[in-house]
């Protein structure tokens, strides 16, 4: 009995652990969200330029149900709550996992929160600024092309294709971090890496396929920062990927020896 306690305890303990941190960072996201709220109008008149400045001249976004705009800056306000939160949900789920490091890995905890935040940030504007306009403009001119179809897109499909696509460019330019603390861990080198792009760039095409519409020049734009993000990964792989342990020179002695 005693030794199923002890082996209870722990599990419990770490069950705790996530409550507390998922209460917090869920806090965190509550409280921004009600704050963006209050603008979520103006903001969406923000996301939806893109989309507005592809339109042909006399057209709008539309909504094709009485509730559609509520809920739609719902979503809005909770978007913009959700990347306001980002540096306190990184920094709760850092605090969770590093009981299990070593000392000196927990002194990466500001550098991570300050790297995934800057590179979720980076990959939002990165989509948004350079692909969204374009993405759009492709799509609307396919669709309108033939002069007979009028484009009048609805405010809320909008909004959940626009968020797909924010949360893969953020969650794309997160790659060089997973990657570093995989290394770290020992879990792949720059070796691994490197043996395997062919299969990274297949991965990378596939992300793109699933996670965009079905237009080349939205595949290729998820699929290149993924490729680029990767070679990134093996340079960060190898300057701080775990070092194998060198043998010590009594063992390759006795190798010597024995062969």
């Amino acid at each position: 009995m005693a030794a199923e306690v002890e082996q209870e305890l722990p599990f419990t303990s770490h069950l705790e652990e996530l409550r507390k941190r998922l209460m917090i960072a869920g806090g965190t996201w509550l409280v921004a969200f009600m704050a963006c709220y209050s603008f979520a109008e103006r903001l969406f008149t923000f996301v939806s330029e893109p989309v507005r400045s592809a339109l042909p001249e006399g057209s709008s976004l539309v909504f094709i149900n009485a509730t559609e705009p509520f809920f739609t800056y719902l979503k809005v306000g909770a978007i913009a709550g959700l990347l306001i939160a980002l540096p306190v949900i990184f920094w709760q789920l850092w605090a969770f996992v590093a009981p299990g490091l070593y000392s000196h890995e927990k002194k990466l905890a500001v550098p991570f929160v300050i790297a995934s935040t800057l590179c979720f940030g980076a990959g939002t504007y990165f989509g948004f600024t350079f692909v969204f306009p374009t993405i759009f403009t492709f799509l609307i001119k396919f669709g309108t092309g033939s002069g007979e179809i009028n484009a009048m897109l609805s405010m809320g499909s909008y909004l959940t294709l626009s968020f797909r696509l924010l949360m893969a460019f953020g969650l794309v330019f997160e790659l060089p971090i997973g990657i570093f603390f995989l290394a770290r861990m020992g879990v792949v080198d720059h070796r691994w890496l490197a043996k395997n792009r062919k299969y990274a760039l297949l991965l990378a095409f596939v992300i793109g396929a699933i996670l965009t519409p079905p237009d080349v020049f939205s595949q290729t734009a998820i699929a290149l920062p993924f490729i680029i993000l990767y070679e990134v990964g093996i340079i960060v792989a190898r300057l701080f990927g775990k070092k194998k342990a060198v043998e010590e020179p009594e063992e390759k002695a006795e190798e010597t020896g024995q062969a």
